[in-house]
């Protein structure tokens, strides 16, 4: 049996002495692993690097069998980016967060759209960053572990929604925050209206966010620590803004 589809490269591993296992995010087969032979080669260590999109075609006799693929590069990311340290490693935490959250072998459309959506923006946008924190949002909702964001936990207001509870995952407004606001994590306004054009302070506020219920609720429970590329990413986001300000000060 086989089928045909395109994704993104995830992930690579060497299997044996010329073998690749590559991990692709797929538009209709989710996240699927296959076997490239000869997939240590030149040719194939360009078509197959992180973030890349790719045509491939996945072979096997059962379906429960890892399989083979052959693939053809739609999209090059990765060798864009080489030179920009911060839009390289924010390809290579997308890529890490979907490859060691999301189930083997099930669709996610809406995450995938977002993905794409993200890698485009990498490449010809500077305001990815919150595009980031977003799909990182829209990862919790797949897992089944969404924020709700609409309304405050303790009043029900819509309004001056600005922390989010850590146990509760909800949204606590301004007024109803005051008495344990030390508590609460920081709700950047961001992540409540896409039209808003979030500093760097509320960057960093989101990724806090977002990776306290990633740790909380998909990491930790398993034993698993964040992936060291996600890690990477917010490091060198500090140290841009660090840099940003200290060229501010001597201006």
């Amino acid at each position: 049996m086989h089928w045909v589809d395109q994704g993104a490269v995830l992930a690579t591993r060497r299997h044996g002495e010329r073998a690749l296992i590559v991990d692709v995010l797929t538009k209709e087969h989710g996240r699927h692993a296959g076997l490239v032979r000869g997939g240590q080669g030149p040719k194939s260590r360009v078509l197959y690097q992180i973030g890349n999109q790719v045509s491939v075609t996945w072979s096997a006799r059962l379906s429960d069998h890892l399989g083979t693929y052959t693939g053809e590069l739609l999209v090059g990311r990765a060798a864009r980016f080489i030179d920009d340290r911060a839009r390289l490693s924010c390809l290579a935490a997308a890529a890490a967060m979907a490859a060691a959250t999301l189930p083997e072998r099930e669709p996610h459309p809406r995450f995938y759209a977002g993905m794409m959506d993200l890698f485009d923006r990498i490449g010809r946008e500077d305001a990815y960053p919150a595009c980031y924190v977003r799909l990182e949002l829209d990862l919790l909702a797949e897992l089944g572990y969404g924020l709700d964001l609409s309304r405050c936990a303790a009043t029900g207001v819509r309004q001056g929604l600005t922390y989010v509870s850590p146990r509760s995952g909800q949204a606590v407004s301004t007024a109803a925050a005051t008495p344990y606001r030390e508590r609460l994590l920081v709700l950047p306004p961001f992540l409540l209206d896409e039209t808003v054009a979030p500093d760097h302070a509320q960057i960093l506020d989101g990724l806090k966010l977002t990776g306290f219920f990633l740790d909380r609720r998909v990491f930790h429970p398993h034993g698993r620590k964040m992936p060291a590329a996600r890690t990477r990413f917010v490091d060198v986001l500090r140290r841009t803004g660090t840099l940003a300000a200290q060229r501010i000060e001597s201006a």
